[in-house]
């Protein structure tokens, strides 16, 4: 029979001091630059030991993607959330990231037991991860090619049925948005994003001139249609 003591080691209020805080970082790499990573990866890891709490940090064999692109995924463990998350944000590390902005195209990553849940894209200010999506431009153009005949229809639609059409502008304006917002996230957006993923690609992959030239092109051609339809029911 286990003595109080050792209940007491095994309680659930000690297991706690089992778990470790981990960090999944994902690394985007340019072919050819392995051995550049590796160096770089090196110093970060060194800087990371002289903060309290490390235990160890595990560099996983790279992976080839294709497109002149490696991925790289390293594990990171310390031995509570709060000694994890002041190496997150230490100066060094910002430091040595920034100087390793050369060596990988992008990054992001997953924490656990950090309070910073979740794979991290367009959050804390885009430095922790840059060129995940696709660029900006072709973004911008998707989000017209959606948005634009949303509020067209659904407007056409308001006005034949009658609604909202006495409601005071900022009252129906806030309404209107959030049905379109709705209709654009869950229906029309993700048409959009299956219909050109082809050219929606994360701004880290290369893209053939003629296939950018291609999506552009479509979306621009598809613009024009709908404003000449639209033009020719109002």
């Amino acid at each position: 029979m286990a003595s109080a003591s050792e209940d007491s080691q095994h309680s659930p209020d000690s297991q706690d001091d089992y778990f470790y805080s981990s960090f999944v970082v994902e690394y985007i790499v340019p072919k050819g630059y392995e051995a550049i990573f590796r160096k770089w990866y090196e110093r970060l890891t060194r800087a990371a030991r002289g903060f309290e709490g490390y235990t160890r940090a595990d560099l996983c064999p790279l992976l080839d993607c294709g497109d002149g692109v490696v991925k790289w995924y390293s594990i990171v463990h310390f031995r509570t959330p709060e000694d994890l998350n002041r190496w997150l944000k230490s100066s060094d590390r910002a430091e040595i990231l920034e100087q390793g902005r050369e060596t990988f195209l992008a990054y992001r990553y997953k924490s656990f037991s950090t309070g910073l849940e979740g794979w991290f894209s367009s959050h804390i200010g885009g430095a922790e991860s840059s060129n995940l999506g696709p660029p900006a431009w072709k973004q911008v153009l998707a989000v017209v090619l959606g948005l634009y005949p949303t509020i067209v229809i659904q407007g056409m639609v308001f006005e034949a049925l009658g609604i909202m059409q006495t409601w005071p502008m900022p009252t129906a304006l806030v309404l209107n948005n959030l049905i379109t917002s709705s209709i654009l996230t869950w229906v029309v957006m993700p048409q959009v994003s299956r219909g050109l993923s082809f050219w929606l690609r994360p701004a880290y992959r290369l893209t053939a001139l003629q296939t950018n030239v291609m999506g552009a092109g479509l979306v621009l051609a598809a613009l024009a249609f709908m404003t000449s339809v639209f033009t020719y029911l109002a």
